[in-house]
């Protein structure tokens, strides 16, 4: 690959059409196929941008969902392409997208430092062998695309039952990527779905072809190594082998926050580097014995990637977490929301994002998932939230329906962010013998819930002018408490040059180690949960606590080593990583959940 870093998902729409504006500087991205109407919106208007002919895909049409998937795929693939190969014909002079596809890698790379070699020789023999070489060795970005797991919504006929598992929101999307005609790969995040992962058998791609090349892969995206073992044995027992392992921090990460049992992302990834090999080989022993009972003969395992992302925030975190942990790359999510050139960011959202302080940024009750959810306090989705909850009129209308999971008033689900849930959950507390204090409190828990269907696509509406008449103007936006850090647009060069060490765009700020930002995160998860369930604290909960609670411990004992082999910090960071991580022991030692409990 050419670069060392990725883009992961940012939202619906943030990151829809980011391979459109990165991939040809070899920048890979992942966009999300959740939303299938915004998937044909984008579709429409790209196609409406190059003056091209657009046959819409109906939503009353068979396999609507899977269809609109992979003809904007291909069509994003196509443009790439095209993209691409008109980069490739350009004169290395300045200015020119070739030199800008140079200049924007890391000096350690093989494709830079031939770059280099060339730019620098006064032989025109060489240099036009170099020129050859160069143009031949270009790989542009991977186009990636991301499911959620267990956002699988069932689809009912008019008589009520259901259309089938292969109908399912998950399943359609699944089938629009392996019909298309991408080389890339898909990312599962969001947990483990036995019947999206069974169906990956049906689809040839994600088979290895007689090079024993797999044409499409699967990326996990996971939070701890368990789990990720779990979910590679399943699938490896059905023929479909993981090209890359994407370990996410469960808290310092933006959208959803999948909060692990205490665990942090430094001993995790210490595991992951210890137990690869032992897990290559163990994994690649039943994928092989699977493969073999499909008639596919394969001798040697495909490349197992390991990856990391959530709160990395300089070059040097950045090169210690690929050096130390020998990892194959880097993502870099929240960041990017404030490069116009990459993402799609309303001007009004992207002034307040760079103007914003750590406090703008907190871990929700938002989501209708019940999953905690990374918000953002001045999103005009939050205002337009709290102006319905004030007009008496709490909830959002559901036109969309992608995150319906609730049963509780209705036969099929609905969503706990819709009006019709809000209101007849509301009108059943006021029945209940509840005193004041309490039903405000549930209101509250009630009328929380934000439309992420509609809220998360409005900015790419509002940035192209693709508002439809009296359609919603609310953003709502999901980055991760790293971007409280950086407080200024960036261009796409910018953002990059920082990534690799060229330029720093934090000279000046205060800020702690991305594993001591994380580490502070998940003390004020514990509290929150102790508080939470302070009325409540049976002998389970506490001994879930108190679990919880020593491997934060662990966790700050792994760091006190880990601390003297930061390299490549300075002894200020170092000082400072020290004294931070004392003092957060000292709040852990603090939390005494059974002494809570007898209060």
């Amino acid at each position: 690959m050419s670069h060392t870093f990725h883009i992961p998902v940012l939202g619906l729409g943030f990151t829809i059409d980011t391979p459109l504006k990165v991939a040809r500087y070899g920048i890979s991205s992942v966009l999300s196929i959740v939303d299938d109407m915004l998937i044909e919106r984008m579709r429409k208007f790209y196609a409406k941008s190059h003056d091209e002919e657009y046959v819409p895909i109906d939503i009353k049409e068979e396999d609507h969902r899977a269809k609109r998937v992979c003809d904007y795929l291909n069509m994003v693939n196509r443009k790439v392409n095209e993209q691409f190969e008109q980069l490739k014909r350009q004169a290395f002079v300045p200015g020119s997208d070739i030199t800008r596809y140079f200049n924007l890698l890391p000096d350690g790379s093989a494709l830079k430092i031939k770059y280099d070699q060339m730019m620098r020789t006064t032989s025109q023999e060489e240099k036009a062998r170099l020129d050859s070489e160069l143009r031949e060795e270009m790989q542009k970005g991977s186009i990636d695309v991301n499911i959620m797991a267990k956002v699988d919504k069932m689809h009912y006929a008019i008589n009520g039952e259901v259309t089938g598992d292969e109908n399912s929101d998950a399943l359609a999307g699944l089938r629009g990527f392996a019909m298309s005609d991408l080389r890339s790969s898909v990312v599962l995040s969001a947990g483990m779905n036995p019947r999206l992962y069974s169906y990956l058998e049906h689809f040839p791609d994600f088979y290895p072809d007689a090079d024993g090349v797999l044409k499409k892969g699967i990326i996990l995206k996971v939070s701890d190594f368990r789990s990720a073992f779990i979910q590679a044995k399943f699938l490896a027992k059905k023929g479909i082998w993981i090209s890359e392992f994407r370990i996410e921090s469960g808290l310092n990460c933006g959208g959803h926050a999948f909060a692990t049992e205490g665990y942090l992302i430094g001993p995790i990834l210490e595991e992951f580097k210890n137990k690869r090999q032992e897990m290559i080989a163990e994994l690649f022993g039943i994928y092989q014995q699977a493969l073999l009972t499909k008639n596919i003969a394969i001798a040697s395992p495909p490349a197992l990637r390991v990856t990391v992302q959530g709160g990395i925030g300089t070059s040097e975190e950045d090169a210690f977490l690929v050096n130390h942990y020998n990892l194959d790359g880097t993502g870099w999510g929240s960041p990017f929301l404030l490069v116009p050139e990459a993402t799609n960011v309303d001007e009004t959202t992207l002034k307040n994002l760079s103007q914003s302080s750590a406090d703008d940024f907190y871990v929700s009750a938002a989501s209708p998932l019940g999953v905690p959810f990374n918000n953002y306090r001045l999103s005009s989705a939050e205002v337009q939230r709290q102006e319905r909850i004030d007009k008496g009129r709490p909830g959002s209308p559901c036109r969309k329906k992608y995150l319906v999971s609730n049963t509780e008033f209705t036969e099929q689900p609905i969503c706990t962010a819709s009006r019709e849930y809000q209101n007849l959950k509301i009108k059943q507390l006021k029945a209940m013998p509840l005193s004041e204090e309490e039903y405000q409190s549930e209101v509250e828990k009630v009328t929380q819930k934000l439309c992420l269907c509609e809220g998360l696509v409005t900015s790419v509406y509002i940035k192209n002018n693709m508002l439809e008449r009296k359609e919603n103007t609310a953003v709502a936006i999901c980055p991760g408490p790293n971007l409280a850090y950086f407080s200024k647009v960036m261009s796409l060069d910018e953002i990059v040059k920082h990534i690799y060490g060229k330029i720093n765009l934090l000279q000046g700020v205060s800020r702690s180690s991305l594993f001591i930002n994380e580490l502070n995160l998940y003390v004020e998860y514990l509290k929150k949960d102790i508080q939470a369930h302070i009325s409540r604290l049976d002998a389970k909960k506490i001994k879930q606590l108190e679990k919880f609670r020593e491997q934060l411990l662990l966790g700050v004992d792994y760091y006190k080593s880990l601390a003297s082999q930061f390299s490549n910090q300075t002894e200020q960071y170092i000082k400072r990583f020290s004294e931070e991580l004392l003092a957060i022991e000292a709040q852990i030692h603090s939390i005494q959940v059974r002494e809570i409990a007898e209060v």
